[in-house]
């Protein structure tokens, strides 16, 4: 989501100009008074100066009360939260982040056995990103300012590593601060000095100082903003006039030309080199295999503000890594399958449906097919290579799950056991068989038979993971891993509408990534099963059937069928540039809604303003469906309700008729940050670095951090985590998502969620759903995707967190799912949120701006949306309709999610419901108590005055 900006600033202005207007008169009538009293006699004259004088300061205290408690109350009541982080919770969170980044940074290579090195060595660091790594990402992602940062370099000298400081004055004198890369400012210069700038000398003292040298290249990413698929095109500078970083058709993801010769510098000077790769989006690493002196390869996305002290500790060995990659390293980009569909897509057709007006953009509608329909990531890659499509090794450097340890392990799989009801378990005995005690990821994935041309079907999905503790040398540990087996069951659309698990046999694979298998076992399955009718999946409280299909559009999806024989054709860029008239007749925006016309005549209007005597605080633990709500419901007004819904940004808004506090929410999945107090959290690991985990463990003690920071800065909710995919390595955003993997994805979130969740904070997972990319977010993109694929990969991610985390928030996205904007899309937050899965809570919009021509409240409140993300009263946030009976229902409904949610949080434990009035109604108090008092002083001394005047009239 957005971060205040000018538009923000502009559309504050609009709404207090009224007032300030009405100040002006009132200024000029008094200034015309006193000129008009200059003829009058001296008493008088002092009288009417004196009394214009006053009303003016009378105008000037009023006119800041009615804006104070009117357009900016919101805003002022943001802005004066109380609470800080303790010391202990920040020490706490701080190691922590070095917990998450022992475990997250990931080993890619390690020949020789290079490293680790010894503590006291010395050791060359080049690469201007040494002395200004990315620590976090830009956006609602960033880490707050509030905490200092242990720097890359901190990190080796904590270690007991001696770095050539000549070096890194070098770099930090080339350059000392790493270009913006944040909303609405993104410069993607990526300083590296040329080698010409290297003088023969600082060279020299370099191979004096050590033998081993270590490369720093980093890549930073933004919300509002992908990774550009033609970097040369996007605004950067070049570091020297000889050459450009980036020729034409290159990519972001590849290396510059400055770092190219950088490494090519270095590799010339140093026979033993450590790469460090310090991103969230898997750059383009083939480079490493055309240097024998590249010996060892570390990836470490974004560790917060303490992760790189767990990168020295990884390099000199006091720490083995165990992370593995939670994305897929290809070779080659540009030959995903989703490349040529990944971006910049305007539609040349839809004119119709731009909004014009002072208060709206006039922006038409943009596109992005999901061309590759079930097949993302390593099911693509695994798929691909099992039907002869590509050779793997070829085509994949680094699979799915892969990493290095310091340590080696042996992995020994038992029998499956079926409990009966579905449930299948195995056992994993993992034994170090190496010298150094360490971790081990165990991977559990499942291949489903496939009939050519039938239900489309990836060779290999994760169904199951875990990690060990420490295991001593020659030491062993078993764990047990468990799922259902209707888990591994596809959504056949075409056919039953359900998900369905086809007989045969299913081969249960252990292995060390996605790609290498150590060991496998056989379950079959005798007769298909069909999740249809009465007969739904265990985890379901409402059947699933078909609710995606408006959303195919018209575009073909990859199939397996006969080795993917449409591959070349689907992963093309679109054939066409225009939106069929089917697509065009069920398109919604504010062109072609029509509130009236969505009224039910039959629809009988709710109770409102009833004098019942309840509080909200009497329905805290109670049941969603307990009938208590209705008589509480009852004594909302109509007004309460508008207000509630409408003003939802980082707060809910306090209701009297039932007693409901204000609460506040904050943004921030790294670093909890009250955008209008400054105060934030200790910043954590990326979400990405904490999915290279593999740790449920870790994710659960990332949400308890969480918690306990929000508790101290008087938190409700949290806008996250992320729980979007990786679709695309190009992802603006994917160092706030966790995942390629939906199961990875939505079983760190889970976690995450619960834990914070014990401390009364509601999470809002977002952004549900089908928001993958940045590029035309919130420019009506029109999301196009089978619902397989919809069901299969893009929806468990947020699943899971629901199910089991138990989060009551969600925040919706900005695109469209097909002709139909997700934040209002009866599908996808009534049916399949709230009936299939059993979502209780509120939905959240993401930053609502209706100038974009679709935000609509009306309509959000109808097709499942609760509360909109904006903290003041904007052009165009307010509700048309609030007389008829559908909208006081859909209003009422809302308002219940919006309740239910809070009186739930801890805004209804005893610690902040003691916290009484909000600090800035109490400054408002103070300053009008003071001037009244003023006012009376003057008028007393006014009058005395006026008394020793002489009544003679001016001559």
């Amino acid at each position: 989501m957005l971060e205040i900006n000018m538009q923000d600033v502009l559309a504050v202005l609009d709404l207090i100009i009224p007032y300030l207007i009405g100040l002006g008169v009132v200024l000029l009538l008094a200034i015309v008074t006193i000129i008009a009293a200059r003829k009058l006699s001296n008493r008088k004259k002092f009288m009417v100066r004196s009394q214009s004088g006053i009303a003016i300061f009378l105008a000037v205290i009023i006119s800041l009360n009615l804006i104070a408690y009117g357009p900016m109350s919101t805003l002022l009541a943001l802005a004066s939260g109380e609470g800080s982080i303790s010391e202990e919770s920040g020490e706490r969170a701080e190691e922590l982040g070095e917990e998450i980044a022992a475990e997250g940074i990931v080993l890619l290579e390690n020949d020789d056995d290079l490293l680790p090195i010894e503590g006291d060595s010395n050791l060359n660091v080049f690469g201007w990103s040494s002395t200004n790594p990315v620590y976090g990402g830009g956006g609602s992602g960033a880490l707050s300012g509030t905490y200092e940062t242990v720097s890359l370099l901190d990190g080796l000298n904590n270690a007991g590593l001696n770095v050539n400081e000549e070096l890194s004055e070098f770099y930090t004198a080339y350059e000392d601060t790493r270009p913006a890369v944040e909303i609405q400012e993104q410069d993607w210069t990526l300083p590296e000095p040329p080698t010409d700038t290297y003088s023969e000398e600082m060279l020299e003292n370099a191979r004096e100082f050590s033998d081993q040298a270590m490369v720093v290249i980093s890549r930073s990413s933004s919300e509002e903003t992908d990774l550009a698929l033609d970097a040369s095109t996007i605004e950067m500078d070049n570091n020297s006039d000889s050459y450009s970083e980036f020729e034409d058709g290159m990519h972001y993801l590849e290396l510059t030309q400055s770092e190219q010769d950088m490494l090519d510098l270095v590799t010339s000077n140093f026979d033993d080199v450590i790469l460090v790769y310090n991103g969230a989006n898997p750059l383009e690493m083939g480079f490493v295999e055309e240097y024998e002196e590249v010996k060892s390869v570390l990836w470490s996305p974004g560790p917060g503000q303490t992760g790189f002290n767990s990168l020295g500790q990884i390099v000199t060995g006091e720490v083995n890594p165990s992370g593995r990659t939670a994305d897929t390293f290809a070779y080659d980009l540009t030959t995903t399958p989703y490349y040529n569909n990944f971006g910049d897509f305007a539609y040349d057709n839809v004119d119709e449906f731009a909004v014009e007006g002072d208060d709206h953009w006039g922006q038409t509608p943009t596109f992005v097919n999901y061309v590759e329909g079930i097949y993302v990531g390593y099911r693509f890659y695994e798929t691909a290579a099992e039907e002869g499509l590509i050779d793997y090794n070829d085509t994949v450097q680094y699979p799915f799950g892969y990493g290095l340890s310091y340590s080696t392990f042996a992995q020994e799989l038992g029998e499956i056991n079926e409990d009966g009801n579905g449930n299948l378990t195995v056992d994993v005995t993992v034994t170090n068989t190496g010298d150094t005690a360490g971790k081990e990821v165990v991977q559990l994935y499942y291949t489903p038979p496939y009939t050519n041309g039938g239900l489309e079907k990836s060779a290999v999905n994760l169904i199951a993971f875990d990690k060990t503790d420490v295991i001593e040398p020659g030491s062993s540990q078993t764990v047990t891993l468990s799922f259902n087996i209707e888990d591994m069951a596809s959504y056949d659309t075409s056919g039953d509408g359900a998900y369905v698990l086809e007989e045969g046999d299913y081969d249960i694979s252990l292995r060390a990534n996605s790609n290498e298998v150590v060991s496998e076992l056989t379950y079959t399955l005798d007769e298909t099963i069909t999740y249809g009718g009465d007969n739904s999946r265990s985890t379901d409280e409402v059947t699933a059937t078909n609710q995606f299909e408006h959303a195919e559009g018209d575009i073909e999806y990859l199939s397996r069928e006969n080795g993917f024989a449409n591959y070349d054709d689907v992963t093309a860029p679109p054939s066409t540039m225009s939106m069929s008239d089917e697509a065009k007749s069920m398109f919604i925006n504010d062109t072609t809604y029509n509130v009236s016309e969505d009224n039910d005549p039959d629809a009988e209007m709710p109770v409102t303003g009833a004098d019942n005597g309840m509080e909200l605080l009497e329905l805290r633990g109670a049941d969603y469906d307990d009938e208590a709500w209705e008589p509480l419901l009852d004594q909302l007004t109509v007004e309460e309700m508008s207000r509630l819904i409408v003003l939802g940004g980082f707060q809910t808004q306090e209701i009297d008729s039932v007693g409901k506090v204000a609460t506040l929410d904050v943004d921030g999945p790294a670093s909890l940050n009250n955008n209008f107090t400054g105060v934030g959290s200790i910043g954590l690991p990326v979400a990405l670095m904490l999915a290279n985990t593999w740790s449920e463990e870790l994710a659960y003690a990332y949400g308890d951090s969480m918690g306990e920071m929000a508790v101290e800065m008087g938190v409700s909710g949290w806008y996250a985590p992320g729980s979007n995919l990786h679709r695309a390595a190009f992802g603006g955003r994917n160092f706030e998502y966790y995942s390629e993997d939906p199961l990875l994805s939505g079983k760190i979130g889970a976690n995450a969620v619960e834990a914070i969740g014990n401390y009364g904070v509601h999470s809002y997972i977002k952004h549900f759903a089908l928001n993958e990319q940045e590029t035309n977010r919130n420019i009506m993109i029109t999301t196009w995707s089978d619902e397989q694929a919809i069901r299969e990969i893009y929806l468990p991610s947020f699943e899971l967190p629901i199910k089991e985390g138990g989060t009551t928030g969600v925040m919706s996205s900005f695109n469209y799912i097909g002709p139909e904007w997700a934040g209002a899309s009866d599908a996808l937050l009534n049916t399949v949120l709230r009936d299939e899965w059993g979502f209780r809570g509120t939905v959240l919009t993401d930053y609502f701006m209706n100038i974009w021509g679709y935000m609509d409240t009306d309509i959000m409140i109808r097709n499942g949306g609760d509360l909109a993300l904006v903290a003041f009263e904007a052009p165009g946030i307010d509700l048309d309709d609030t007389e008829s009976a559908t909208a006081v229902q859909a209003m009422r409904q809302a308002s219940k999610n919006i309740l239910y949610t809070t009186v739930n949080s801890n805004a209804y434990s005893d610690d902040l419901l003691d916290q009484g009035m909000l600090s800035w109604e109490k400054v408002a108090i103070i300053i009008n108590v003071i001037a009244a008092g003023i006012v009376i002083v003057l008028e007393v001394l006014t009058f005395r005055k006026a008394k020793n005047i002489p009544l003679k009239e001016e001559s």
